[in-house]
């Protein structure tokens, strides 16, 4: 920052003599006696719209100044300047000899207080390209008419001060706003600014705000002669990320271009951070606090972060909301108890690169860190600041979020393993881009639903809830994830296993995958669609196309396909002993589902191919059998079917309708001639399937329509 000061006091220093000088010597002719005696000087001077106002002032419409500094004695920098004031008003009275006069002082004939007002000023460095810009400057100065030599006559400047309030710096792209700083300069201290607070209300880069914010430091050009190179900002403090960090002191060496500090980051509460707010403001998106350290190094244009350290406080976690506004999930960043580290051994090179004495780009490197007992890092990444898109690649390793995930409400849970995977992150002006990110674990995890006791209806004695909580464990998740900068989720999935028990029974899926959105439907954001699930279930598959569920209603419509499903497998399921079987099936269930109820409408399954249905008996039960069920027996003793269709349909309440048509021969009886039978169930399935009572069912009608068939 040392060049804003230097720059503010020499330019508009000179604006304030120029003037001056100008109408002392010849109030007509101001604007020609600036042009020519001051380029002699190195210093080129235009004017235009030059008004006198007898002799208390004067205005310009238009004063150009151009001028160029001697090498820098730390830097060796030569530096131009060219400073441009619109509507400058200048004004003056006498001072007080006293102001001016004084032992070692030139002999001062005209003490002067000048006035200089304007409605904007520009000044512009180069070779950097650093434009500093402020409207409606005010600036008060001192100046005196003194004998040099003889009959030689000078002007000589006292004091600047100039009160800078919004401001702002540009360089290229990037854009210092509303910078405050008091210039306050005196002959009588050889023009060293005194220490005064320097201010910056924020960074951006185009239309980009940056994540710098509220910088202070109290700053001056008092120079150490132990140290004369050396630039210090004192008090230091900046918002970073939203985090308010603070450093006593920042020693920057000019001459090696370097500096070592380490920012102090003090509880800083989570739900002020963007995007923790939450909404409404009753429901924070988080909780606790974080506080941490960061070593910071910065030499030729590279700043170095070593053993960085990020903690969270006691009871930090981040908080998720169900539709009801209750929360329904928690992610603990430290224990309840205590306080705990979130990133450790936090290491990160960034590179300001140029191109033409102005920034061109801002290069990430070598950024790691250990973060819940594993490690994250990213690829080289490099941010232009005339690019709208920051694109970035995390790396994540045997990270151990899942074990930080709590349920409430009606679930609680389990999660083990860790996370690992690539993160491709992307930052528009509109939001955060996550494309395509990969995350894999090893780890098992167990979710319990305990739903509040009520009067059951029947879906709710199929799903077990009358009975006891229901348990889903899963296996070895793998995610692919992306999320556009509407907040459209779309998560590509595959577990090794997905499992759910209930007092009734237990369903295992096998490999289940798919694709899940949310908040796809800004209209309906409760609304969840799965595609193209599919899993393996009894030895077969199953899968659905396509499913939107609302969360909100509890509604949702499918077809859900069966496939290879072995027959003898659903008979065991059923509890029949009695019938062996071979073959499988396939088939479509249409499937709607409101207020957590199950409706099946024409719901139809086949044999994929051919088979045998033995049914076995005893010669117990043949002695006791009568004419038809002995006939029963016989035919389906080795029956091999040629067709086996059936339907299923199915009320709300659980009330069904199950039909089965066979078609086949047994070649011991009767000859072999051809046997048709045609079975009808009604029963409550949702009732049969808990206590597994539709084998008698089933066993009953064969052995009716079985004794039909033989009349």
């Amino acid at each position: 920052m040392k060049w804003i000061a230097r720059l503010v006091i020499a330019a508009l220093l000179l604006l304030v003599v120029a003037a001056a000088a100008a109408w002392y010597a010849l109030p007509r002719h101001a604007g020609s006696l600036i042009e020519g005696a001051l380029e002699n000087r190195g210093i080129s001077v235009r004017t235009m719209g030059t008004v006198v106002h007898g002799f208390s002032g004067m205005e310009f419409d238009r004063l150009e100044i151009v001028f160029e500094t001697p090498p820098d004695s730390c830097t060796g920098t030569t530096s131009g300047y060219s400073a441009i004031v619109h509507g400058a008003k200048l004004s003056w009275r006498l001072a007080h000899p006293d102001e001016t006069t004084g032992r070692g002082k030139p002999f001062s004939l005209i003490p002067l207080s000048l006035s200089l007002s304007a409605d904007s000023l520009r000044i512009e460095q180069q070779p950097s390209g650093m434009v500093f810009s402020d409207s409606e400057p005010l600036l008060n100065a001192g100046l005196t008419l003194v004998r040099e030599t003889g009959l030689t006559f000078g002007f000589r400047p006292l004091h600047l001060d100039y009160s800078v309030e919004n401001a702002t710096v540009t360089n290229g792209a990037l854009r210092l706003e509303d910078l405050s700083y008091a210039v306050s300069a005196r002959s009588s201290d050889n023009w060293e600014q005194p220490p005064s607070l320097l201010h910056i209300a924020s960074l951006s880069s185009g239309n980009e705000k940056l994540p710098l914010r509220n910088f202070r430091a109290m700053f001056g050009l008092r120079k150490n002669p132990e140290t004369p190179c050396t630039l210090i900002l004192e008090d230091c403090s900046a918002a970073l990320f939203g985090l308010e960090a603070t450093t006593p002191e920042i020693r920057y060496d000019l001459e090696k271009k370097e500096t070592a500090f380490t920012l102090d980051i003090p509880n800083v509460p989570l739900a002020t951070l963007p995007g923790f707010r939450g909404s409404p403001a009753e429901r924070p998106a988080a909780k606790g606090a974080i506080s941490g350290s960061i070593p910071v190094e910065f030499r030729d244009s590279t700043l170095t972060v070593r053993d960085a350290r990020i903690r969270a406080e006691k009871g930090t976690k981040l908080l998720y909301y169900g539709l009801d506004g209750k929360p329904w999930l928690s992610i603990d960043a430290s224990p309840e108890k205590q306080g705990a580290d979130l990133m450790t051994d936090l290491n990160a090179t960034v590179t300001l690169e140029s191109r033409d004495e102005k920034l061109s780009g801002i290069v990430l490197k070598n950024f790691s860190s250990s973060c819940l007992g594993g490690t994250i890092g990213s690829a080289p990444a490099t941010f232009a600041p005339s690019e709208k898109e920051r694109r970035l690649i995390l790396n994540m390793q045997n990270v151990g979020l899942p074990d930080r995930l709590r349920l409430h409400g009606d679930f609680s849970g389990s999660f083990g393993g860790s996370l690992s995977g690539t993160v491709p992150l992307t930052l528009k002006e509109n939001g955060l881009v996550v494309e395509g990110a990969r995350l894999g674990s090893n780890g098992v995890g167990m979710v319990v639903h305990s739903p509040p006791r009520r009067k059951e209806n029947a879906a709710e004695r199929f799903r077990g809830d009358g009975q006891g909580d229901a348990t889903y464990t899963y296996t070895a998740p793998d995610l692919v994830v992306s999320r556009t900068a509407a907040g459209k989720t779309t998560i590509d999935f595959t577990l090794k296993s997905l499992g759910r028990k209930t007092t009734g029974g237990e369903l295992l899926l096998d490999k289940p995958g798919g694709r899940l959105l949310l908040w796809s439907d800004r209209d309906n954001p409760s609304l969840v669609s799965l595609k193209n699930f599919s899993a393996g279930f009894l030895g077969g598959s199953i899968g659905m196309e396509h499913v939107d569920y609302d969360m909100k209603n509890k509604s949702a419509e499918t077809v859900l396909t069966l496939n290879a499903l072995p027959l003898q497998t659903l008979l065991d399921l059923q509890g029949l002993k009695k019938i062996l079987a071979t073959g499988t099936v396939m088939g479509r269930i249409p499937l709607k589902m409101k207020g957590g109820a199950f409706e099946i409408s024409s719901g139809r399954m086949g044999a994929e191919d051919t088979g045998k249905i033995i049914y076995s008996t005893t010669p117990e039960e043949l002695e006791a059998a009568n004419q038809s069920l002995r006939l029963t027996y016989e035919a389906l003793s080795d029956f091999s079917y040629s067709e086996l269709l059936s339907s299923v349909s199915m009320t709300p309440e659980g009330e069904s309708v199950i039909s089965l048509q066979l078609k086949g021969i047994n070649p011991s009886f009767q000859d072999g001639r051809p046997v048709h039978l045609n079975l009808k169930v009604e029963q409550n399935l949702l009732d049969l399937l808990r206590s597994l009572t539709i084998s008698a069912s089933i066993e009953q009608a064969i052995s009716e329509k079985a004794g039909k068939q033989s009349k």
